[in-house]
C-alpha cells in the first residue's frame, strides 16, 4: 500500500521504482518479508521512458523466464490495457532464437503494475529520496532519506536505473534532470564512492516523440503483429485478435538525413566532445549509425505507437543527442515527415552506475554484505534486463535474510545466469545488453521451454503457487503423454495419414513407421497430423510446438545436454575460497590481481573472468585436483 510515512525498520529497503524495483519488491514481499519501495513519483512506476515495448531478440526468452520464476512483468505485459500489439520474432531462424516482442501503452502498462503492487500483502510503498546508506560500525544499517530520516533494514537493494546525478545532453545544452522529465538522484553515488564501490559513468538515449496527425503513412510498409494465441505468461489465457492489435509502420533514412547529420556532428553532445559516459554499442545513436556504416545508403526505421491514451508516435532508430533545430531538419528529411510536428525532442541521458565486478553472482555486493545492485545502476540496458536482475536480486536478498542459499542460475539454466555470469565475471564497459548469441545452449534455453526450466525454482522459493506448478506438470505430462501415443502408433493402417504426407510432397511411408518418426520430417507438424488422425490429443499450440521442438531437434538437443553436463562437471568443481591468488606459482599477473579481487567460487566462474587465460585455468585446475592450498 502507499503510505506517506515509513515504519522505523523494514526487512527489505528497495530504493528504485523501475522495472527493476518493481520486481524486486514484489519478490521480497510475496516471500513474506516486511519491504519498503522508495520512488521519486508513484505515477512513474515502471514507467517506460523509452520504446514502450517489451520482449525482442532474446529480451522475450528473460520475459518468460521471469514469469516461470513469479516474476510480473510477462503477466503485466499480457494484461488488456497494457498490450497494443504483439509479434513473433525469428521465425525462420530456428527455435532456439525464436521469441515474441509487444507494443505496449505507455499509460496502461505502468498503470496496471502500479495497481498490482499497491495491492500486495507486506509491501509499502512510500514517495521519498534515498539520499545516503545508512553504516553503523562498518555494517550495512538501513537507508538516510533526504529529509534526514533513517529507516532500518536487513537488507538493502539499489535498483535506481539511470537517475543517479544524471543529466540530459541536446547539442551542447546540459541540464541536469533524470529520464522522461523527472527529477535525478542526487547523493547517493558519493555514499557508495565513500564505501570504496567503484562507479562508472554511462549514457544513453532515446529518439523523439512525434504527432501522429502530422505524419504521411502512406508511402511506409505497415508492420501487423502475428495472428494466433501468443503471450508471454504462461497464465495468461486471453489474447488480443490479431485485427485489434495496432499496426506500426516501417520507414527509411536516405542520403539527405545522412548529409544532414555530417553537418552537424559537431552540434552533436556525443560527437561535440560533451559527452563523458559511454554509450551501448547495440543500441546507437543515429550519428553513430552515420559515422560507423557510411558506405550504406539508408537506414531501418519504425514508426510505433506509444498509447492509445494519446497521439503519439515513437520514431524507432533514431536516437540522437542533437540541438533541437538540427533534430527537426534531420527528422523533415525523412520521407512521409515533411511536416512532422515535434512532441518531445530526442535526447541523451548520462548517469551514474556501479561496476558489476563489485557483485558476487546473488548480485551482492562483495563489500558491503546485505546490499544489492539490481538493473541500468548495475551497467545493463533495457527494461527486461533491469527486471530480470530486480527479480534475482530480491530473491537472493530474501533467501539471505533467512538464512537460505542464494539462487544463482547457470548459463545452461536461463539467459538470466548468462546476464549475471558476464557481467560479474567480466564486467562491462558500456550499457550490456542481451543477444541470442551470448547462449552457448540456444536450444536449451529457449521461449517455449522457460517454464520447464525454471518454474520449479519458482517454486522452491515460494513465488509460483502448488495451483500453478500443478499446471506445469499437467503441461509437461501432457506433452510426454502425445509422444509415447505418436511412438506407439504405426503409419501401416492410416489412410488419411499417407494421403498428408504425399500431400507434402512426401513418398507413402512404410507401415513399420511411427507417427513420431513422421514427425521428424520438416514440413510434418502436429497440426498436420491431429487433422488425418483425430485420435490424437488436442494440445495448445505451445504444447505443440514444444513437442515438435523436441523431437525434431532430438540429436541437436541430445549433444548440447551432453555438453553442458561435461563442462558442468568440470566447472562446478569449488575453489578455496581462502586461496592465495597473489603468490600462486604459474598465474599471469593479471590473472592473480583479478581472481584475488573478484574471488570466484567455481572454476567456472574463473574461467569467464577477463584476463584470466586459458594457462591460468590449467593452474587453478592442478590446484583443485589436488588439494592444494599454497601458503
Amino acid at each position: 500500500m502507499i503510505v506517506s510515512r515509513p515504519s522505523s525498520s523494514y526487512d527489505v529497503i528497495v530504493v528504485g521504482g523501475g522495472h527493476a524495483g518493481v520486481e524486486a519488491s514484489h519478490a521480497t514481499a510475496k516471500m513474506g518479508l516486511r519491504t519498503l519501495l522508495l520512488c521519486l513519483r508513484f505515477s512513474m512506476v515502471a514507467n517506460m521512458p523509452c520504446n514502450p515495448s517489451i520482449g525482442g531478440s532474446a529480451k522475450g526468452i528473460v520475459v518468460r523466464e521471469i514469469d516461470a520464476l513469479g516474476g510480473l512483468m510477462g503477466r503485466m505485459a499480457d494484461l488488456p490495457g497494457s498490450l497494443l500489439q504483439m509479434k513473433v520474432l525469428n521465425t525462420s531462424k530456428g527455435p532456439g532464437v525464436r521469441c515474441l516482442r509487444a507494443q505496449e501503452d505507455k499509460i496502461g502498462y505502468p498503470r496496471n503494475v502500479q495497481d498490482h503492487l499497491a495491492r500486495v500483502e507486506g509491501l509499502d510503498i512510500l514517495v521519498a529520496e534515498c539520499v545516503s546508506l545508512w553504516m553503523d560500525g562498518g555494517r550495512l544499517s538501513g537507508v538516510v532519506l533526504s529529509d534526514g530520516t533513517r529507516v532500518a533494514a536487513r537488507g538493502v537493494i539499489l535498483s535506481t536505473g539511470t537517475h543517479m546525478e544524471s543529466v540530459i545532453l541536446r547539442g551542447h545544452v546540459v541540464k541536469e534532470e533524470g529520464p522522461d522529465g523527472e527529477r535525478r538522484s542526487h547523493g547517493l553515488s558519493s555514499s557508495l564512492s565513500r564505501l570504496g564501490l567503484e562507479l562508472v559513468r554511462l549514457k544513453t538515449g532515446t529518439p523523439p516523440r512525434l504527432d501522429p496527425s502530422s505524419i504521411d503513412l502512406s508511402g511506409m510498409e505497415v508492420e501487423r503483429g502475428t495472428p494466433g494465441d501468443y503471450h508471454f505468461s504462461y497464465d495468461t489465457t486471453e489474447t488480443i485478435p490479431v485485427e485489434r492489435m495496432v499496426p506500426c509502420y516501417l520507414c527509411y533514412t536516405n542520403e539527405g538525413t545522412h548529409r544532414i547529420i555530417r553537418q552537424h556532428l559537431a552540434d552533436s553532445a556525443m560527437y561535440g566532445g560533451v559527452v563523458e559516459g559511454v554509450g551501448p554499442r547495440y543500441c546507437p545513436s543515429i550519428e553513430d549509425k552515420i559515422v560507423r556504416f557510411a558506405d550504406k545508403e539508408r537506414h531501418q526505421l519504425f514508426l510505433e505507437p506509444e498509447s492509445l491514451h494519446f497521439s503519439s508516435f515513437y520514431l524507432q532508430g533514431f536516437s540522437t543527442s542533437m540541438p533541437e533545430d538540427v533534430q527537426e531538419e534531420m527528422v523533415r528529411s525523412l520521407r512521409g515527415f515533411e511536416r512532422a510536428r515535434f512532441l518531445k525532442y530526442a535526447y541523451a541521458i548520462e548517469y551514474d552506475a556501479v561496476s558489476p565486478l563489485e557483485l558476487d553472482h546473488t548480485l551482492m555486493v562483495r563489500k558491503v554484505p546485505g546490499l544489492y545492485v539490481a538493473g541500468q545502476i548495475a551497467c545493463t540496458s533495457g527494461y527486461e534486463e533491469a527486471a530480470a536482475l530486480g527479480l534475482m536480486a530480491g530473491i537472493n536478498c530474501a533467501l539471505r535474510i533467512k538464512g537460505e542459499k542464494g539462487l544463482v542460475l547457470s548459463r545452461s539454466d536461463a539467459y538470466i545466469g548468462i546476464m549475471i555470469d558476464d557481467i560479474v565475471s567480466k564486467g562491462t564497459k558500456e550499457p550490456y545488453r542481451l543477444l541470442s548469441a551470448r547462449s552457448e545452449y540456444r536450444l536449451l534455453t529457449r521461449s517455449d521451454n522457460a517454464d520447464e526450466r525454471l518454474l520449479s525454482k519458482g517454486y522452491a522459493v515460494g513465488l509460483v503457487s502448488p495451483e500453478r506448478f500443478a499446471r506445469l506438470m499437467g503441461r509437461i505430462e501432457r506433452v510426454e503423454g502425445t509422444r509415447k501415443l505418436l511412438s506407439s502408433t504405426k503409419v501401416r493402417s492410416l489412410r488419411a495419414i499417407q494421403d498428408y504426407l504425399t500431400g507434402l510432397g512426401y513418398p507413402e511411408a512404410e507401415g513399420s513407421e511411427s507417427l513420431l518418426q513422421l514427425l521428424k520430417r520438416q514440413k510434418v507438424d502436429y497440426a498436420g497430423l491431429s487433422e488425418a488422425f483425430p485420435g490424437l490429443p488436442a494440445l495448445s499450440s505451445e504444447e505443440a510446438f514444444k513437442l515438435e521442438t523436441n523431437v525434431k531437434y532430438e540429436g541437436y538437443i541430445r549433444a548440447q545436454l551432453r555438453e553442458c553436463e561435461k563442462r558442468k562437471a568440470y566447472e562446478d568443481l569449488p575453489l578455496d575460497p581462502e586461496l592465495d591468488y597473489l603468490h600462486m606459482d604459474g598465474l599471469s599477473l593479471e590473472a592473480r590481481e583479478k581472481l584475488h579481487q573478484l574471488r570466484p567460487s567455481t572454476l567456472g566462474e574463473a574461467m569467464r573472468i577477463t584476463n584470466v587465460h586459458p594457462s591460468d585455468v590449467d593452474v587453478l585446475s592442478f590446484h583443485v585436483r589436488h588439494q592444494k592450498r599454497v601458503p
